[in-house]
């Protein structure tokens, strides 16, 4: 492990006016602003202009994961309310993509409010109806400690189907308000496809079909990644130094064809998001690792872990993006997987090296996270004087604020 060097936590907050976080979005979804920053140039546009500040060999990466009703609450006989928070699965699968297919019971980490009034083992119940049929739900404690939760139900019904029945689209903590109805679909992107984020990619928030067009006309090319977006990504850091923030963990899948896709426009590449970002920086980690003979994989199939700090470390060699993708690919072709599974806590922070991600469309995020971080360490000192543009001209802030083109730091 590199001697780091310590990251002040103080270095990266700024004054957020409670009145500047946008607290509904804006209809149409493209018609948010849009700040374009490169080479210390800024320029104010709105959304629906982004077409013109991105070359035509482009290459767009979007997050598709897709928001679950995650918020589930059931009433004891006595009254009281038990809140449930579904986190991570956790069995007979940790692999999201097989748990929301599951067809009778399952078990989840979660957030459990209220949690004096549930008794370990205690059963709570509730009906409704599920893909027109009724469905009776079942949740019990299974370990008060880890606050681990089984989820038992009716046979024959996917738990995709019976969480999108059941529960509420979990809003971030800093809207202060619960869903309506209108947030089931504001609260998704138009491409969201794969069901297990708990909060959303927000940054494709303000892409619309119109935009897909103009950008397919320009002769832009995009695929997807998925990565299920966690609660942890709301976790504010609380250390001094930012290097000691316990860093969440998340799920990301990548298909081998994206990957063979992604080779052949390596220097091109724009992703949507800082999700999409730490994905693909991740993917880079895992080849590297392949690479270095020095890759942990869990104990359920393919699953491959990047930890915290796995950037910062020592190694024999470090590669080139081509080469840690080739890599990959061989690895593949080799187990016979069409695709790649893996969990991902990478945190990025000022002075990480960037190895794929060339450009980042980013909304605005609150002061001293770990996605202030990840701008800070792409744009350079200069996202002080981006952040202060956005907020002189009357930036929206947060999941449903406005937008950003950020160009890498040369």
């Amino acid at each position: 492990m590199q001697n780091l060097p310590e990251i002040p936590l103080s270095d990266y907050q700024y004054e957020l006016p409670d009145e500047r976080i946008a607290r509904f979005p804006l209809e149409p979804r493209d018609t948010s602003k849009l700040l374009v920053y490169k080479n210390g140039s800024i320029q104010h546009e709105r959304f629906y202009d982004l077409p013109q500040f991105l070359p035509s060999t482009t290459f767009l990466v979007f997050n598709n994961t897709k928001v679950i009703p995650a918020r589930v609450f059931f009433r004891k006989p006595t009254g009281a309310t038990i809140e449930v928070f579904l986190l991570h699965p956790e069995a007979p699968t940790r692999i999201i993509n097989d748990i929301m297919q599951q067809t009778q019971s399952c078990v989840w980490s979660c957030m459990v409010g209220n949690k004096k009034r549930w008794k370990a083992d205690e059963k709570l119940s509730i009906e409704c109806e599920v893909q027109g049929g009724k469905c009776s739900i079942e949740a019990r404690l299974i370990d008060y400690d880890k606050n681990w939760v089984q989820f038992s139900w009716t046979p024959g019904f996917y738990f995709a189907d019976v969480i999108r029945a059941l529960g509420e689209i979990p809003l971030p903590p800093y809207l202060g308000r619960h869903a309506d109805a209108h947030d089931a679909d504001t609260y998704q992107t138009v491409y969201s496809k794969v069901e297990g984020a708990v909060a959303a990619p927000t940054a494709g928030l303000h892409f619309t079909q119109k935009v897909f067009q103009q950008l397919s006309e320009k002769g832009v090319t995009h695929d997807f990644v998925t990565l299920h977006v966690g609660a942890g990504t709301f976790q504010p850091v609380k250390v001094q130094n930012v290097v000691e923030h316990t860093m969440h963990s998340e799920q990301v899948v990548f298909t081998k064809s994206f990957i063979v896709q992604l080779l052949s426009k390596i220097q091109d590449v724009v992703v949507v998001g800082t999700t999409s970002m730490r994905s693909l920086e991740s993917l880079y980690w895992i080849g590297n690792k392949l690479l270095n003979s020095s890759l942990e994989k869990r104990d359920d199939g393919e699953h491959f872990f990047i930890e915290k700090l796995t950037p910062y470390q020592q190694y024999e060699s470090t590669h080139t993006a081509i080469e840690a993708l080739e890599a990959i690919l061989e690895y593949m072709t080799a187990h016979q997987l069409e695709e790649l599974v893996g969990e991902t806590e990478i945190m990025i922070f000022p002075g990480y090296e960037f190895k794929i991600c060339k450009g980042l469309i980013t909304n605005y995020h609150q002061p001293g996270s770990t996605l202030m971080l990840l701008v800070a360490a792409f744009v350079g000192p200069q996202w002080r004087t981006v952040y202060q543009e956005a907020m002189t001209n009357d930036y929206r802030f947060l999941s449903y604020g406005d937008s950003s083109l950020l160009w890498r730091a040369d």
